[in-house]
């Protein structure tokens, strides 16, 4: 068993056992280590993370983690209210920004989820009840490598489901897992990862 779990995870110079997917980036470890699989609830937090995983469809986590600074700074701080408001020119700015991923869709779809945010405050509900109405049971026994952690799931289909008809954009299923995974709503640790 235990050469199993040698297997299954990557042991780091500084004596730990991580899941296999984050490799020795000292970024990608530190966001494994502390956030990555840890529950949240604050309402800014997780609208970060909506966007953010929207912005790597089709691109590895890596290479939005690297931005996620100049993500802040171009879309001020996530605040909703704020990119609610701002106009097609402001968007079409963005398209000269090195420090996101500049990509039209993509832009816009922070706009369009800042609205769909707002409505569901306005509707008397939240992001963190709508996005933890969807945590599936707990696994009963940890992933045994990356090919036992599925790209979706049924919850994440459902939680795709419910946040399009709210009118949020880049939430296709896979995204949504990744939501999932990234803010605790599902643990996916590897088993003998240290985190697990």
């Amino acid at each position: 068993m235990a050469g199993a779990i040698r297997r299954l995870t990557v042991l780091h110079s500084d004596g730990r056992r991580r899941c296999a997917w984050c490799g020795t980036d000292p970024l990608y470890m530190a966001y494994h280590d502390q956030e990555w699989g840890v529950p949240v609830h604050n309402e800014r937090k997780l609208f970060e993370m909506l966007c953010l995983e929207g912005a790597q469809a089709g691109l590895s986590w890596i290479t939005v983690l690297r931005k996620r600074d100049g993500y802040r700074a171009a879309f001020a701080n996530f605040d909703p209210k704020i990119l609610a408001s701002w106009s097609q020119q402001r968007l079409n700015a963005l398209l000269q920004d090195p420090g996101i991923v500049r990509n039209r869709l993509k832009i816009a779809a922070v706009r369009t989820n800042a609205r769909a945010y707002l409505d569901l405050r306005a509707a008397g509900s939240s992001l963190d009840e709508l996005l933890w109405q969807h945590a599936p049971p707990q696994r009963r026994n940890r992933p045994r490598g990356p090919s036992a952690i599925p790209a979706t799931t049924p919850a994440s289909d459902a939680l795709s489901k419910t946040l399009k008809a709210h009118g949020f954009k880049f939430v296709g299923s896979t995204i949504c897992y990744a939501l999932m995974q990234a803010v605790g709503i599902v643990d996916d640790h590897q088993l003998g990862c240290w985190r697990a």
